[in-house]
């Protein structure tokens, strides 16, 4: 199989046999990974019917470089609602086989199928008959044998020029981790909003906050009655210190704002003989709970304002300010 080539970069002065052989690895890994695509079909599925079905947790084992891509599928599966961790099957034969239990399935990887430390975890969970998916590239070997499903991977050589480094296998086992992880996500409906909750903190996490996640509430609202004066107007948005003042009738709707703006534009020696209702822009630019806050300060930056009023309905149930969507990562 020929993969298309791309614009080269520039090469370093002496390094075009580093080049050389590092394209060579990309492209081995590549077709391997090509070859992997295709090669999916029922098993595939049969391993998702299996971990779908399990009630406990997804446990992920493997020893050495298929150890450590092991806690990746695991980490992988947890952050994308499927509950997992990864269990050393050294640690296993030392007391963390009780970390398995009958509600569990165990994903066990090894390229050659016959890991010997494998072995104890493997006994165990035939004997207590724990569902076992077998990722590894020997369909004859011990750990497909003993395997509820076994995900055999294609034939290809390693990148390695000794055909000895795991190079390529471990690529293809994480891709096909990765496959395994958003063929179940997308299977349980996996939304947005519960990433954001496996996902609070970080970039991802911060793009994907809402604003009821970050809005003022409650008693922090700055609220008066049409019939307020400006002199109370004022005193409370001066006491809550978010740069306004919501306005609002006898039914709780809002019917205006007073921005620092709004006072701006109407200062003069009688201002504070006025009401509220006479200050006040009407209809002003409102927001929903449920929006994006990064939505939220797009929408800011077009109107160059620094607040939203957030409505439930007519009634006002928060007020987000950039400042938060600032201290929040959301920028």
């Amino acid at each position: 199989m020929t993969l298309p080539e791309t614009n080269p970069q520039p090469e370093a002065p002496g390094g075009a046999e580093d080049l050389a052989s590092a394209r060579d690895v990309l492209r081995l890994e590549a077709m391997a990974l090509q070859e992997l695509a295709g090669s999916l079909g029922t098993p595939f599925i049969e391993a998702l019917d299996v971990l779908a079905r399990t009630r406990g947790r997804v446990i992920v084992t493997g020893m050495g470089k298929s150890g450590h891509v092991a806690r990746k599928i695991a980490a992988t599966l947890a952050s994308t609602g499927t509950p997992a961790y990864f269990v050393h099957p050294g640690e296993a034969s030392h007391g963390d086989l009780g970390m398995i239990t009958h509600d569990d399935s165990v994903i066990a990887l090894s390229n050659s199928g016959e890991t010997a430390e494998l072995a104890d975890l493997i006994e165990y969970v035939k004997r207590f008959d724990i569902p076992l998916v077998a990722m590894t590239r020997n369909a004859d070997g011990t750990l497909a044998g003993a395997a509820s499903v076994s995900l055999v991977l294609p034939p290809s050589a390693e990148a390695c020029p000794m055909g000895l480094a795991p190079t390529t296998s471990t690529t293809v086992m994480l891709a096909l981790g990765d496959a395994i992880a958003v063929a179940l996500l997308e299977r349980k409906g996996f939304s947005s909003e519960q990433f954001q909750i496996f996902h609070p903190g970080g970039k991802l996490g911060h793009h994907l906050l809402r604003v009821v996640d970050i809005m003022h509430r409650g008693d922090e609202l700055p609220l008066v009655a049409e019939d307020a004066s400006m002199k109370d107007a004022i005193l409370e948005m001066t006491t809550k210190r978010l740069g306004c003042v919501g306005i609002i009738d006898t039914e709780r709707h809002l019917v205006g704002v007073i921005t620092d703006g709004d006072l701006r534009r109407h200062m003069d020696a009688d201002i504070m003989s006025r009401h509220a209702v006479d200050v006040m822009t009407r209809r002003p630019r409102t927001i929903q709970a449920d929006m994006l806050a990064s939505e939220a300060v797009r929408i800011m930056n077009e109107m160059t304002v620094t607040n939203f009023f957030v409505l439930d309905g007519p009634e006002p149930v928060g007020l987000l300010h950039i400042h938060d969507c600032l201290r929040a990562g959301v920028v």
